[in-house]
């Protein structure tokens, strides 16, 4: 018995089988080979065409069987994972109207800041969670207001993976997860944030049907079985946002459990029992994919822009045609500290954990007398760290306090300096895995589908790869060291 998830990234499509009984991954797929195109028409915007992710969908699925030799019915469910806060307007065809308005894209800011101030502060707060900031409801308010021929042509709204699901069943649905990070979710009254649709003019009946995150939400119509290859009536059992689903994949579900990734950006994702906010907004909550009225699992959003991208550029300035294990090496090399280099990795733009602001990145405490290649690479590597930790403590000031940590053995975590830096400053295991998005996506409709019994068996394969646990003795150096960042760090916020 075998079940298969689709990733809808920005980036490509990623597929995979999951094979029920042995809890491993029988085999995966990533389309196309380069990465998708970002439409930006204006500086901030950023579009994508959905039926481009459709069309990876269908190209991949038959790719994924083959490469696994396995037979259109030992597939018995179908779990989708997908970019987050994406908006899609489909008309009464349940054709797209334009393209989607993806995560990355800007333009919606001053609508949702407008809304946050007729709606009031402390309502957006206590019932969102969040201010409406950059979300999916601010971005059909920019339509509305800028497009609004395509605006009355809409019928219904999705995120990216509402999308999908209907591509393959044919019925427009969502779940509370993609409300609650829409910004249409009322955690206060358990339903659909009618205050939300007021305030910006939506009509209720532009949402779609709520289906449970785990559990049936459609059947593979006749129309997607002949295109995919699979078997009409297979049920869709599991959808959810990326960083969800991310966090579910590494078994990240209950209080004090965190996820964690350090690609370009980095994302660290708290779950938590308590119904709390950061009235700053220097992180996001979110309903997380086990979230219950009665038993509350909110998951709290970290994002640091200056993460992996800080690191690709130290290695491309100061190590070019090194490899990322190569410029590891040299960083652990030098002894913890840097001899007194210190770098706030702040490069990318606006920082949300530093409340939009846009330090920038720098360097401090540079000798040129003792200092080396080696020194830059291991205090940028720290640096970043750093950062992770700095926004691990707003975190917990929203009610999450971290018992483990959970990633992906990739990226940034392939550092022996990272990883070793963030436990120590923490003092929290960290226990890395081999899994994804898709394969995620995959157990996730195992679980829907009923074919686990419980969480708790649906992960008791997950094969553990390494764990790094705190080391006392470097400890007491690593957290006189942090002092002086943010100090530095917070000197300079004072200033800006």
């Amino acid at each position: 018995m075998k079940t298969l998830g689709i990733d809808i990234g920005s980036s490509s499509i990623k597929v995979s089988i999951l094979d029920v009984e042995s809890g491993s991954c029988s085999s995966s797929i990533q389309l196309p080979s380069i990465e998708m195109p970002i439409l930006a028409i204006r500086s901030g915007w950023a579009e994508q065409d959905p039926l481009m992710w459709w069309d990876y969908v269908l190209k991949a699925i038959p790719l994924v069987m083959e490469k696994s030799q396995t037979a259109a019915d030992e597939i018995k469910a179908i779990g989708i994972s997908y970019q987050m806060h994406g908006l899609v307007c489909v008309d009464s065809n349940m054709k797209p109207v334009r393209n989607s308005i993806i995560w990355c894209d800007s333009r919606a800011v001053p609508y949702g800041d407008r809304a946050f101030q007729e709606a009031g502060h402390e309502a957006c707060l206590s019932h969102l969670l969040n201010s409406p900031g950059n979300f999916t409801a601010s971005k059909l308010a920019w339509i509305k207001a800028n497009e609004e021929a395509l605006y009355q042509k809409t019928f219904k709204i999705m995120l990216p993976g509402d999308f999908i699901a209907l591509k393959l069943t044919g019925e427009a649905t969502t779940t509370l997860t993609g409300l609650s990070e829409g910004m249409l979710w009322d955690f206060i009254e358990n339903r659909p944030a009618q205050f939300m649709l007021d305030t910006f003019g939506f009509d209720r009946q532009i949402l779609s049907e709520q289906v449970p995150v785990f559990g049936f939400q459609g059947n593979l119509s006749a129309e997607a079985a002949k295109s995919t290859g699979l078997i009409m009536g297979t049920p869709v059992t599991y959808r959810a946002g990326d960083q969800p689903n991310n966090a579910f994949s590494l078994n990240v579900l209950e209080p004090g459990e965190i996820a964690a990734t350090a690609g370009t950006s980095g994302v660290v994702y708290g779950v938590t029992d308590v119904v709390r906010y950061d009235p700053l907004s220097r992180v996001n909550t979110f309903a997380h994919v086990n979230h219950t009225a009665e038993a509350p699992r909110l998951g709290v959003l970290l994002c640091i822009n200056g993460t992996g991208i800080m690191n690709s550029w130290m290695k491309k300035i100061a190590a070019p045609g090194m490899s990322y294990h190569e410029i590891n090496s040299l960083a652990d090399s030098i002894p913890p500290g840097s001899d007194g280099i210190l770098i706030l990795p702040f490069g990318n733009g606006a920082e949300r954990m530093l409340q939009n602001k846009e330090q920038g990145c720098s360097v401090t405490g540079l000798n040129f007398n003792i200092h080396s290649t080696n020194h830059l690479l291991r205090a940028a590597q720290e640096g970043v760290a750093f950062s992770f930790y700095y926004g691990m403590n707003i975190m917990e000031e929203v009610g999450i306090h971290s018992k483990v940590i959970r990633a992906g053995k990739a990226n940034m975590f392939l550092s022996p300096v990272f990883r070793q830096t963030l436990a120590d400053l923490s003092g929290v295991v960290i226990e890395l895995y081999d899994t994804d998005g898709a394969l995620g996506a995959a157990r996730g409709a195992a679980i829907g589908a009923g074919f686990y019994s419980s969480f708790s068996e649906a992960f008791k394969k997950l094969e553990k790869l390494e764990t790094i646990e705190p080391c006392t003795q470097n400890a007491e150096r690593i957290k006189e060291v942090y002092s002086h960042w943010s100090g530095l760090l917070n000197k300079q916020l004072e200033q800006s």
